[in-house]
């Protein structure tokens, strides 16, 4: 689209300033070094950090026994993934003050729209202007990047101001050896397109703004991870010497394709703007949620049910309203430390009704771990569905017959959901009925929460085997007649009645590597030691022929 202007958000200090805004008055902790940390895998780790934890030497992705080796007064919080995420979908909001088509970009930046907007705020330097002023009132650190392209924008906002630059240290003169040193002073190998050594450069400034078809000059000196790059990959590029995204672009394009693959292509033309990339911003959500404030932090399962008693029919009076039902169900528990503890129900049937939400909810309940006491309770529908229109009938025997069957299928929806509070919804399933004329695909297995048990089984013409296995090799001779003998399972049998055959042929449409043999002839015998098998002998296509088994009867 010509003309087109998108404006990259970011927040490189979400997590930390997100709890130092609802800090403010806790004496010190804007000036000493904070940080966020989460547990990845064994380890604790930092994921946000407050300006003077970075002045201070510290990281993202540092381990937390590091972090206090370097900086012993750094103070540390647990992170809370949603209720980041909840904070940047209320930036998403407040941004759309600039823009009506506002998206969330990763779990620390948004994405704007800005085209025809910035002349509202007196261009796009006074548009950026703004938004800093906006957020430097509401303790917020961000970096703003503007451009022609999705890619673009989000390269400067995040790389503005730095170059690529060499992984390997012996690149740099003042770490080589002394004659190494001698020789490269005479080499002066920077003037045949090497780096120039740092005190020779002259400083760069920083552009986060790409004035309209210059998106190509204002990335060339960005380094290679600003194309949005794997790290391997961009490590790769670096150790090839291709350090910056304008000397990736001057290369080949076939052969990075071959060396890297279509994606490094792809990044640089979404940079560069010849493939587009779409905003979707996310539809204004009618949330069914509803809290409890609490006077005095509680930590008793039995007060948390009487909250629930109290929160249920509130939020099923929103839901009902709406003609909506909740399919999925989440409790929030804000402790007094500021962190969270929630626990998720599923239902097999979408409900909003309490008397089957709460029983689900009481039996997660001991879930929750409420440290030093729970001053706010949340329910949220964090999944719902429209529930079907109910016609009342005005017959006295039609309406006993009509509730009598609602309520056989809400016990058995009420049942699925419990098993599914304990081993997971998608444990449990159900046989249907299967739409093909093979032995092993007329039935097939389906979720019992998303399907509907089937009311009248079609009966098959032949009869079939109670139970039935892949096709097991059977020695006997290979001649389509039932064999007297043969030997299957280690077992030698021996024949007395046969019954068929039923010639049964692969599905043509479909290469289905069981079926590789050809027609099959299926005989029902049963064996002077008792067993009743079915057997079927392959006429070979693309297999050789034989015997097999695959099922036995009762």
């Amino acid at each position: 689209m010509p003309g087109r202007r998108l404006l990259s958000l970011w927040f490189p200090r979400l997590g930390a300033e997100r709890l130092l805004r609802q800090a403010r008055r806790e004496t010190g902790l804007h000036e000493s070094p904070f940080a966020v940390v989460q547990d990845i895998g064994n380890t604790e780790v930092l994921t946000s950090l407050s300006g003077p934890a970075s002045a201070a030497g510290l990281f993202r992705g540092q381990s937390l026994r590091d972090a206090h080796a370097i900086c012993a007064s750094l103070r540390t919080t647990r992170r809370n993934p949603q209720a980041e995420a909840a904070f940047l979908d209320a930036l998403c909001r407040w941004a759309t003050r600039f823009s009506p088509w506002v998206a969330v970009e990763g779990e620390d930046g948004l994405i704007l729209d800005v085209t025809g907007c910035s002349h509202l705020f007196g261009g796009e330097a006074g548009l950026c202007a703004q938004i800093g002023h906006d957020l430097t009132g509401m303790m917020l650190s961000a970096r703003i990047g503007l451009a022609d392209s999705r890619g673009a924008a989000w390269a400067l906002a995040r790389y503005a101001g730095q170059r690529g630059g060499s992984d390997r240290s012996g690149d740099a003169i003042d770490q080589e050896a002394r004659a190494t040193r001698s020789r490269a002073a005479k080499r002066r190998h920077w003037e045949r397109g090497g780096a120039a050594p740092a005190h020779l450069q002259a400083p760069t400034p920083v552009e986060k703004i790409a004035p309209p078809g210059q998106t190509r000059s204002a990335l060339a000196p960005l380094p290679v991870a600003a194309l949005r790059l794997e790290a391997e990959t961009a490590a790769q590029l670096a150790r090839l010497g291709l350090r910056s995204i304008g000397d990736l672009a001057g290369q080949p394009r076939a052969a990075l394709a071959r060396r890297f693959g279509k994606g490094l292509v792809l990044r640089l033309d979404q940079a560069f703007g010849a493939v587009p990339e779409p905003i979707s911003p996310a539809p204004a959500p009618h949330n069914f949620a509803v809290r409890l404030t609490l006077p005095d932090p509680i930590g008793l399962e039995e007060d948390m049910l009487a909250g629930l008693d109290r929160m249920l029919p509130r939020l099923s009076q929103k839901l009902e309203d709406k003609g909506k039902g909740v399919r999925t169900l989440r409790l929030q528990a804000y402790r007094s430390d500021h962190t969270m503890q929630a626990i998720t129900v599923r239902l097999a049937r979408p409900s909003h009704d309490p008397d089957r939400l709460r029983p689900l909810l009481a039996m997660k309940l001991g879930e929750i771990d409420a440290g030093f006491g729970i001053d706010m309770l949340r329910l949220e529908a964090v999944e719902v569905e429209p529930l079907p229109t109910r016609t009342p009938v005005g017959h006295m025997a039609a309406g006993a017959a009509v509730n009598a069957r609602l309520a056989a299928n809400t016990a058995l929806d009420d049942l699925i959901g419990r098993l599914g509070a304990r081993v997971g919804m998608e444990a449990i399933t159900r046989r249907h009925p299967g739409d093909s004329h093979i032995p092993e695909k007329t039935e097939q297995v389906l979720h019992a929460a998303w399907s509907a048990p089937v009311a009248d089984w079609p009966a098959p013409d032949r009869p079939r085997p109670l139970l039935m296995w892949r096709p097991e090799p059977v020695a006997a001779p290979d001649h389509p007649t039932p064999p007297g003998t043969f030997r299957w399972r280690g077992r030698d049998l021996t024949l007395t009645e046969a019954l068929g055959p039923e010639r049964i042929s692969p599905e043509w449409w479909l290469d289905d590597p069981q079926w590789r043999s050809g027609q099959r002839d299926y005989w029902r015998v049963i064996c002077e030691q008792g067993d009743r098998l079915w057997l079927y002998y392959a006429h070979g296509a693309t297999m050789s022929s034989g015997w097999f088994c695959q099922g036995s009867f009762a």
